[in-house]
């Protein structure tokens, strides 16, 4: 029996390779992403007939050769001159010639053990592919929504969980619009300009290159232009990045404000203590690396005993689905605030940030889409948002789920391991 692995890009090209080399009735013994894209493990139909026949053959050798032993022992039992001579059996031989047995029971154990792994792995692949090929001949305009869902970049899990709490019996119309209601109601956002209006202390943190300088820029613009120039201080903390400072300095002229650099958390609460009478001040943090172990110095130097900073997590809605939800992970640990999604004019679509925005449970108050200060930043409207990922233009890249790639895709996300939170369909939380 040989297993044979099959990468590719997609789903569809990884089943299209499978086919081409061992036919149509391969067996698929476990599908996966990877890096590169999907990983199949599949087994052609004939290894596994061959399989089973010689298991057989061998089954009925080893009954042969029980009955022949069994057969040779009687006869020596009954014989006279076993009854009349007591004499030790020479267990030496016997050893010997059992031991290569032994040897041999022990690798076919082994082997037969992996080869039920492999085949149990393979029926409960095939088993949950048929069970959502079922549910989807039962419940058609469910599949159709949560087709729509994947499309347009919401995670397996949330898709399978909001569509769960539909109302059965509903055509695609009603079922959508029900799905929308829910994602609406699970998508939870600030007030219009809830920060600018509250005023306070807000430190932006994220990662590198995800357009935090720009984004305080754009909220420092709309404070000046409510509060006055004279209500709003701009802080830096990055000292690291060549030029690092000057680009806020730059915007900070624009806009007629000072921009002070900080060296350190002491250098920091005396600041604060001085900006006292300031309505709104904004921080602009060092972009790193979530996995980057200077990360937790920055986040306890903005953690003021004397002064509440507001740490807001600026995501970028270009990055991926894995990337994003390890950065929340990462930072969700140090009592975030909110969040804001930057780049929706670079990204593909919205789906992909706003499902880990629902999941982790993340307040937004901002989405900013494009370079211009103070024009491209809004305020977050969950209604506006969810329109426009499910009116975009259907794509027929080679990520859009056909037919087949859509069993598989649900088949292999069908056990999640909990940790992620609850979804409510109903108005109110429990």
């Amino acid at each position: 029996m040989k297993v044979k692995r099959y990468l590719a890009a997609t789903s569809r090209e990884a089943l299209r390779k499978v086919k081409a080399d061992l036919g149509a009735e391969a067996i698929i013994l476990s599908n996966r992403k990877t890096d590169s894209g999907v990983e199949i493990m599949a087994l052609a139909d004939t290894d596994m007939t061959s399989l089973v026949e010689a298991q057989q053959t061998e089954n009925l050798k080893s009954q042969e050769k029980s009955k022949s032993a069994n057969s040779e022992n009687d006869y020596v039992h009954r014989s006279p001159v076993y009854r009349s001579q007591n004499v030790l059996p020479n267990t030496g031989n016997e050893t010997a010639e059992r031991i290569p047995e032994n040897v041999l029971s022990e690798e076919f154990v082994q082997t037969l053990m992996k080869e039920i792994h492999a085949m149990k792995c393979t029926l409960e692949d095939q088993l949950a592919t048929v069970a959502w090929g079922n549910n989807a001949q039962r419940n058609p305009e469910k599949m159709k929504v949560l087709r729509a869902l994947l499309n347009a970049g919401f995670s397996p899990l949330l898709s399978r969980r909001l569509v769960d709490k539909l109302s059965e019996g509903l055509d695609y119309e009603l079922s959508m619009k029900q799905a929308v209601s829910a994602l609406t109601f699970n998508l939870h956002t600030a007030s219009d300009d809830e920060m600018i209006q509250k005023g306070g202390v807000y430190a932006l943190v994220g990662a590198t290159g995800v357009g935090k300088t720009t984004t305080i820029a754009k909220l420092a613009a709309r404070s000046v232009i409510r509060h006055g120039a004279e209500k709003v201080a701009l802080l830096t903390t990055d000292s690291y990045r060549i030029g690092g400072h000057e680009q806020l300095r730059v915007y900070g002229r624009l806009l007629g404000l000072s921009v002070r650099n900080i060296q350190d958390g002491d250098d920091l609460q005396l600041t604060l203590s001085e900006l006292r009478n300031k309505h709104i001040v904004f921080i602009d943090t060092v972009g790193m690396s979530h996995r980057d172990q200077m990360m937790a110095e920055q986040i306890a130097m903005l953690s003021n005993p004397e002064t509440v900073i507001n740490k807001m997590l600026v995501i970028s809605a270009a990055s991926s689905d894995r990337t994003l939800d390890e950065i929340i992970t990462a930072y969700r640990k140090y009592d975030i605030h909110g969040c804001i999604v930057t780049k929706v004019d670079e990204a593909a679509g919205l789906g992909v940030a706003l499902d880990a925005v629902i999941r982790r449970k993340l307040v937004l108050h901002y989405v900013t889409n494009g370079q211009k200060v103070p024009e491209d930043i809004h305020s977050a409207n969950p209604r506006y948002l969810l329109h426009r990922i499910f009116n975009a233009k259907p794509s027929d890249s080679a990520f859009t789920l056909q037919d087949a790639e859509f069993a598989l895709v649900m088949a292999r996300n069908n056990n999640p391991d909990g940790s992620e939170s609850k979804l409510y369909a109903g108005t109110k939380h429990e």
